[in-house]
């Protein structure tokens, strides 16, 4: 188990000022519909306590004396309250469920906001299970303190307090007698509170082991099938899912004990009232309707008391899931727009790079003193070993990340006051990796943008030869895609993902190891289709095939982040030097690979 699981768990205090008065900010906008629930807690809450009121009357005023026809009228009122409190109940669970997930809403809508504009180095060190289960399981765990902790809380303390009202009415030794128990009952329910805190960061902290072990293995599940792994990781996976329900059954048991014994000290204190109650009947002090209603006053008053337990596991969740879900929304880790932005009305894509360096961390630099010049229109590749900074250049210039030192220019203008949104709008950009989203091949290739057209989609298809493909698929550009793009093959993904970097029309255009997920045939095709796309745009291709940038009007030599040959191809060959080395290095692994 990794540290950052182990803190995610770690609770802080059951109830936190700060965080709450920043929970009930969400609330603020829908106030009014936190006065209405209170005020309708406030007159249900009454009509609970009402009815063995009304039964004391029906049984001291009315069955006693025979009066049948009395008897009939408090029978009515008795069926009516019910009715009404069925009513109001139904417009008080519809409010406080309303009010819920407009929180909800907002807060999830706030969240995805948030997370959409926070820098990359942040998803560098952050697991993305981490971030889906803020915005998930941490967001839907506030719903029940929104829609029925924090205003139906109330309607558990009216209910206590209209409860001891009519009971101190009736008659206040008796009402004595009924509160003796209460000690017991306090001291109990704190004792709970104590054990189903710390039986509950057992539950969470075996939840996350067993989530975040699934999802791994699950993700990876075709390294485990080929070393032959199904049985020592489903031995590991049932010693954890053991452990959580051992957590489970713990958690339960404090229930288990809690419960039954609200209902021992509910019936010792029926008992009393009985006992004490039952003599003073027979003393004439009291009447049977005063005690038949005092017992179900008793019945009544645990319920609210038990109730008030389960809001404060309710708010033991809420303060543990708003802490994490709030550190994540105070992350500061933005790229910064400039107050006053540049604007870049007609792009022409001619960039500088002056006296560049960068670094991750902040001491040791990826990349040194880097210089280079790109005009418009020309095509500039980058090559170099692993490590060596290629993808890092195109990250800085896309403000993926900041400089530490030096400045990039487009046009002129340095990146760091050009709006983000601005800057990457005249910049397309096809990676190694190809990700396609749920839906169908138009939308990803558009990414629901609406001023793409269907004619400009197909173009863009036909330039790179990815018409091909599509054109035979069943539904065409409407054919649904998986997950990821499950349901194509590793060249389809790439040309669709070539297809949406030309819909957009850029200006710059940046292939990143564009091509060495593709076989042969389809390289060819790309290749043919690049030549084309590279006309009229400024280009940057970073190739692993030193034979796909032979015709690159610059090739730039990167070694240990730094700048160490430039020219084009025939020039860097005839110097000797590490590009000679590269590619004599790859022309022998072809000549084995072709023998």
């Amino acid at each position: 188990m990794s540290d950052y699981r182990q803190d995610d768990e770690i609770l802080g205090k059951a109830y936190d000022a700060k965080l709450m008065k920043r929970l009930l900010s969400y609330i603020k906008p829908y106030r009014k519909y936190v006065v209405f629930a209170i005020l309708l807690n406030i007159f249900v809450a009454a009509l609970g306590p009402l009815r063995p009121y009304l039964t004391k009357i029906a049984i001291d005023d009315y069955i006693s004396n025979s009066d049948y026809n009395g008897l009939m009228i408090i029978s009515l009122i008795l069926i009516l309250s019910l009715l009404l409190q069925s009513v109001i109940q139904y417009f008080l669970t519809y409010s406080t469920q309303f009010l819920g997930q407009k929180t909800l809403y907002d807060l999830r809508v706030q969240l995805f906001s948030h997370v959409q504009k926070l820098a990359l180095k942040f998803f560098d060190k952050t697991p993305i299970g981490r971030i889906v289960t803020r915005t998930t399981n941490d967001v839907e765990s506030l719903g029940e303190l929104f829609s029925s902790g924090i205003v139906m809380v109330f309607s558990d303390i009216f209910i206590i307090i209209w409860i001891l009202g009519f009971m101190f009415f009736l008659d206040i030794k008796l009402s004595l007698v009924t509160l003796s128990v209460l000690p017991i009952l306090i001291y109990g329910t704190f004792l709970f509170r104590r054990k189903v805190r710390e039986a509950y960061r057992n539950v969470r902290y075996h939840l996350a082991r067993l989530n975040s072990y699934m999802q791994e293995h699950i993700t990876g599940m075709n390294v485990v099938q080929i070393f032959r792994k199904e049985k020592d990781e489903f031995n590991t996976f049932s010693s954890i899912n053991a452990d959580h329900r051992d957590a489970n059954i713990k958690s339960i048991f404090y229930y288990a004990i809690f419960y039954p014994s609200v209902e021992l000290i509910s019936s010792a204190a029926i008992a009393m009232i009985i006992w004490y109650g039952g003599g003073e009947v027979i003393q004439g002090t009291i009447t049977i309707g005063v005690l038949f209603a005092f017992v179900q006053y008793v019945e009544m008053f645990f319920r609210p008391i038990r109730d008030l337990s389960e809001k404060y596991n309710i708010l033991q969740t809420s303060m543990a899931s708003s802490e994490r879900i709030f550190n994540l929304l105070d992350n500061k880790t933005f790229i910064n727009n400039p107050t006053n932005p540049l604007p870049l009305p007609k792009i022409k894509g001619h960039i500088q790079f002056k006296d560049v360096w960068f670094s991750y961390d902040e001491n040791n630099y990826v990349l040194k003193n880097i210089n280079f010049e790109i005009k418009p229109g020309e095509s500039v590749a980058i090559v170099g070993h692993t490590g060596a900074g290629k993808s890092t250049l195109i990250n800085i210039l896309t403000r993926f990340y900041d400089i530490s030192k030096g400045s990039i220019l487009v046009d002129g203008i340095d990146i760091r006051q050009i709006d983000k949104r601005e800057l990457r709008k005249h910049i397309s950009m096809v990676l190694q990796d190809v990700y396609l989203f749920s839906g169908t091949v138009k939308s990803n290739i558009t990414l629901d943008n609406d001023e793409i057209s269907l004619e400009s989609v197909k173009k863009a298809a036909e330039l790179v030869g990815a018409d091909k493909f599509i054109e035979n698929l069943p539904n065409k550009y409407d054919e649904e895609v998986k997950e990821r793009g499950a349901t194509l093959s590793v060249g389809q993904k790439q040309l669709i993902s070539f297809a949406r970097a030309l819909a957009y029309q850029p200006k710059i255009l940046i292939l990143d190891e564009a091509t060495s997920s593709i076989d042969t045939d389809t390289e060819k095709i790309i290749q043919t289709a690049i030549q084309n796309l590279l006309k009229g745009r400024t280009s940057i291709i970073i190739a692993h095939r030193l034979s796909t940038i032979q015709n690159a009007d610059k090739i730039i030599v990167l070694h240990k982040g730094e700048i160490k040959e430039i020219g084009k191809h025939q020039e860097l060959l005839a110097k000797k030097g590490i590009y000679h080395k590269l590619y004599q290095l790859q022309y022998k692994e072809q000549e084995i690979i072709s023998a």
